[in-house]
Parts: structure tokens; C-alpha cells; sequence
């Protein structure tokens, strides 16, 4: 499952209804049980509304209205002075409210690293995998077979490690689409339980493996700064945190 941080990072885009059905159910679930979270999300609403509505009226305080009265043109007669505070005062309350309704998104919105591949689609690419038997488009235990089939099919060569000494053997590889582009899944198994491993071209500094769960999977991402990785296994924690141990190890060989 997300954690709060990770919640906390789609709720704009949950209010705007511009989440995948996974992530926006993930959302709804962490609802029903955080207290914070809900009041963000009414919070937001109600600006959102309110914005919609041009009801971003507020009533000056008395002094603030005294003081602006006071400095306008003193050749002006008091109806037209009037008459000018009621034409400012909405607009600036309106502009005040536009500006900390920009604020409040651009504060709780925090861009992902980039070791963080979405969880959702990487969680829904590998049960998809799964339900549909598509786990490999080259089939094979040999390194040598799984990574020339890569060759022409993506722009970048993913490293393709021989773990079966460390019992993970690999069984293949196909392509997928994560993220908005085409990556590498190399498929290893575990005794019975296939491991999804997604690479892809780094788009920052190589960041520590990141490990997490959703929907009863285990989920493990990381950087080298070559190249992002992201594990997903219905095996033992222990077994997914062993296997990435071990491919870390073999790639920072190459």
C-alpha cells in the first residue's frame, strides 16, 4: 500500500479527477482512514468552489477600509470614493485568493524523484502480466537469447544479469509501456513466483532502493543513475530485498 507521503503527492491531481482508476481507489482507501487527509482534500474543495463560485469576497477590516478611503484623492466626493472602493476591493480579495490557491497546490505538490515509477502502473503492469500469461515476449534462461531481442525495439540497451547462482534464473523478457514511454521487463523467478524487473534510462542521481507494497505485491525501486529500476514480486520481502542486493551487485560490475 502507498504511505501517507506518497497519498499526500496525488491529492491535487484526486480533486481534478486526473488520477488512473488504481491510484484513485489507493486514494479513496487512505480516505477512509486519515483525518489530515480528508481535511486537505475539503480544504482544496472549498477553494476550488469558492474560486468556481467568484464568491472570494472578504469584508475588509475597518481600519484597512479607513486607511484606503483615506489616501484616495481627497478632490474626489465622497459617493465616487465610495464607488472606487467597492470596484477595488472584490478585485484585489479575488486576486488574493487566486494567488494562495496557487500557493496551497504548488506547496503540497511534491514532483517524484527519480527512482519513484509510479506505483500504480507498475503494480498494474505486472498483475496484468500475470492475468493475461504475457510475462515474457522472448522466452529464454540464457542472458545471451533475452538481451540481442532488446536490440532495435527501444533506444537504450538494458543490462541483462545472469542471477541463477543466486537462485533467481531469469526466464525472459518483454517490452511495456510505464510512465509514457516504452520500457525493459526482464522476468526472473523465485522457486514458483516470477519477479518483474522494469529498467529504464535514469533520469537523475542514482537514489537508494526504495521499498513499499500495494495490492499484496511487494514493490522495491532504485538508481544506479544509469538506469532506474523497479522490482515487483508477490515473493518474500526478504527473497525481493535478496534479489535486488544481487542484481545491484552484478550491475555495478558492468
Amino acid at each position: 500500500m502507498m504511505d501517507h507521503d506518497e497519498i499526500q503527492q496525488l491529492l491535487p491531481a484526486y480533486v481534478d479527477r486526473e488520477l488512473g482508476i488504481v491510484d484513485a481507489l489507493a486514494v479513496e482507501r487512505h480516505l477512509r482512514t486519515c483525518d489530515t487527509c480528508r481535511r486537505e482534500i475539503a480544504a482544496q474543495r472549498a477553494v476550488s468552489d469558492r474560486l468556481r463560485a467568484g464568491s472570494a469576497y472578504v469584508e475588509a477590516p475597518a481600519a484597512l477600509r479607513t486607511r484606503i478611503l483615506a489616501s484616495l484623492p481627497d478632490a474626489q466626493p465622497p459617493r465616487a470614493r465610495r464607488a472606487a472602493w467597492q470596484v477595488w476591493w472584490p478585485r484585489a480579495m479575488t486576486a488574493l485568493a487566486a494567488s494562495l490557491a496557487l500557493g496551497w497546490g504548488v506547496s503540497l505538490y511534491r514532483p517524484p524523484s527519480p527512482a519513484m515509477a509510479p506505483t500504480g502502473e507498475l503494480v498494474a503492469s505486472h498483475v496484468r502480466s500475470l492475468q493475461v500469461d504475457h510475462l515474457a515476449d522472448v522466452a529464454s534462461t540464457d542472458q545471451h537469447t533475452v538481451k540481442p531481442w532488446f536490440l532495435g525495439k527501444l533506444d537504450y540497451a538494458p543490462p541483462v544479469i545472469d542471477l541463477a547462482q543466486q537462485g533467481f534464473p531469469l526466464a525472459g523478457g518483454r517490452l511495456d509501456y510505464l510512465d509514457g514511454r516504452n520500457v525493459a521487463v526482464l522476468v526472473y523467478r523465485r522457486n514458483r513466483h516470477p519477479i518483474n524487473l522494469y529498467v529504464w534510462p535514469a533520469a537523475g542521481n542514482p537514489a537508494a532502493p526504495a521499498a513499499t507494497q500495494a495490492q499484496g505485491y511487494h514493490l522495491v525501486r532504485w538508481s544506479d543513475g544509469t538506469m532506474d529500476y523497479a522490482a515487483v514480486s508477490d515473493v518474500a520481502e526478504s527473497d525481493l530485498a535478496q534479489f535486488v542486493q544481487d542484481v545491484r551487485a552484478q550491475a555495478a560490475q558492468r
